[in-house]
């Protein structure tokens, strides 16, 4: 008896999420993850408080807790640029061929 080849086997995991069709999806956590973590970080090194960044950016403490929500994607690009700035950094954005 033959036994079937794993169609998986050789493919990578940007195909398989590509085939589940959640590839997008899960991209944008990742990044959101990774802006949340980074964020989080600047804002220790720098003994800053979620109160003092959101009056620094003039704005609520809910919207700096969503900001550093890992979970919530709907971020900005204004609101990435103005949260980096209070915090006295920069984004850099590299788009590369796929």
């Amino acid at each position: 008896m033959k036994s079937k080849k794993n169609p998986r086997i050789g493919s990578d995991l940007d195909d398989f999420l590509r085939e589940e069709g959640i590839y997008e999806e899960v991209v944008a956590a990742a990044l959101k993850k990774t802006v949340a973590i980074k964020f989080g970080r600047q804002m220790r090194n720098k003994g800053m408080s979620v109160a003092s960044l959101a009056k620094r950016l003039g704005t609520s403490r809910a919207v700096v807790h969503r900001v550093l929500d890992a979970k919530n994607t709907s971020l900005t690009l204004h609101t990435l640029a103005r949260t980096a700035s209070a915090l006295g950094c920069q984004v850099r954005l590299e788009i590369v061929a796929a």
